[in-house]
């Protein structure tokens, strides 16, 4: 069975003179766009559709740069954040000053391909570091995009072959602040990756070094990406099942606890879960968390020792007072976790 997967590769520094280039042509059509789709809600009353726009775009790509499909990919990226952001006019796209936008190329499906060593697009050799063997797939939708290093990148969707994971048990996460996230095993990990390097970004920012305070915000992101990668990978290849908590990360980001929850990753960690489960054949599920951290994962009940409330946030380790029972906090959410979602796969999904 095929399943869809992107893959993402750094384009050499010498191509961004180019890419940047390109990326301006990107901008000025996607403005055009945002204009006259404004233009025609306001006048005429209708929404203009990706078709609908086709017309007034054709033949310039010969004169931007661009290949004639991207802009087609332009005008049907723009039609479908219209409709997701509810809003007559998106903003513009900014091409120079300090707040200017990340350059971003779309690529349609059969635009570019591997020829010579390299990715060739829009009669363009772009050469990348390779580190999945690009040579070995074939492309479908694509794109070239910018980090707020300056460094380019090109994003590819290939197809891939299912692989069924040979684990057989099951486990359960909890995700936490203190812990960015505890299974039912013992293990899990730390995160807090922007909490370590809060002392050296803030003496960066002092002084005002901005190439410096963009190299540690990435620093933090790419440990954060490489230690959950590693995390989910293995319990992927281990497992059969995996629940997690539904813990809101969203709400959440919007209290005190804020900077913590953002800094563990909880979202990230859910997404590569969802989607390596699904490659791999195996069951991925969110559960009720409710009462998992005060009910005793060996009696099922909650006993008047159990932490609650703000007041028991600081209580790592606890003693059930009806079964004598001793918990390490998070462990004990994971095991309760596992077991809503042992339940859950007892009585059936239902489809909703």
């Amino acid at each position: 069975m095929k399943k869809t997967k992107t893959l993402k590769v750094r384009v050499k520094d010498r191509h961004v003179k180019l890419l940047n280039g390109m990326a301006r042509s990107v901008n000025f059509v996607w403005n055009y766009i945002n204009e006259l789709s404004a233009r025609s809600i306001k006048e005429r009353g209708k929404f203009l559709s990706a078709y609908d726009v086709h017309p007034y775009t054709k033949g310039a790509g010969k004169e931007l740069g661009l290949h004639s499909q991207s802009l087609q990919c332009i005008a049907a990226e723009y039609v479908t954040r219209r409709k997701q952001f509810k809003k007559s006019k998106l903003n513009w796209r900014k091409s120079n000053g300090v707040r200017r936008s990340l350059g971003w190329i779309p690529v349609n499906t059969g635009q570019s391909k591997w020829k010579n060593g390299q990715i060739f697009h829009n009669g363009h050799y772009f050469s990348v570091w390779d580190s999945y063997g690009l040579s070995g797939y074939r492309f479908r939708s694509a794109s070239f995009n910018e980090d707020a290093r300056g460094r380019w990148y090109f994003n590819v969707v290939i197809d891939v072959d299912t692989e069924v994971t040979e684990g057989e048990s099951s486990v359960g996460i909890d995700l936490g602040c203190k812990e960015a996230a505890t299974d039912s095993n013992g293990e899990g990990i730390t995160g807090r990756e922007y909490r370590e390097l809060e002392t050296k970004l803030g003496i960066a920012q002092r002084a005002r070094k901005k190439k410096r305070v963009k190299a540690i915000h990435a620093k933090i992101k790419n440990r954060r990406q490489d230690s959950l990668h590693k995390y989910s990978r293995k319990l992927v290849n281990e497992n059969a099942a995996i629940f997690v908590g539904n813990v809101n990360s969203l709400a959440l980001a919007k209290t005190k606890m804020a900077k913590s929850v953002l800094d563990a990753g909880w979202g990230m960690l859910k997404t590569m879960l969802e989607y390596k489960c699904d490659h791999a054949g195996m069951v991925f599920e969110e559960v009720n968390e409710a009462y998992s951290t005060q009910t005793c994962s060996c009696c099922g009940v909650i006993p008047d020792s159990s932490p609650k409330g703000r007041a028991g946030l600081g209580i790592r380790e606890w003693t059930c007072s009806e079964c004598g029972a001793e918990h390490h906090r998070d462990i004990n959410a994971a095991k309760n976790i596992l077991a809503a979602g042992h339940r859950r796969l007892a009585v059936g999904i239902p489809v909703l």
